[in-house]
């Protein structure tokens, strides 16, 4: 995840970079280095994101696991599966 948020602040950085060097004023250059980069991050960084969407998702399901197991021994159940 830092290695996508920190390759989408340096397309920002970029693209303000290119504004400047045509003698485009600071807070406008990183209000459309931060525009453009928005929509552009989408499909420069897709399999990036997919990849962070993918690990998320995994530790989404793992927490999800682990709450089931500690709610049924809260329960008393022998197992997330198992129904009295």
């Amino acid at each position: 995840m830092t290695l996508y948020v920190l390759a989408r602040l340096g397309l920002v950085v970029v693209v303000m970079g290119a504004l400047m060097l045509v003698k485009v004023p600071l807070l406008p250059a990183l209000a459309v280095g931060v525009v453009v980069a928005l929509p552009a991050s989408l499909f420069i960084f897709k399999g990036l994101r997919q990849r962070v969407a993918a690990g998320l998702g995994e530790h989404q399901a793992a927490r999800k696991a682990e709450r089931d197991k500690l709610r049924s021994e809260l329960r008393g159940d022998e197992g997330p599966l198992t129904q009295a």
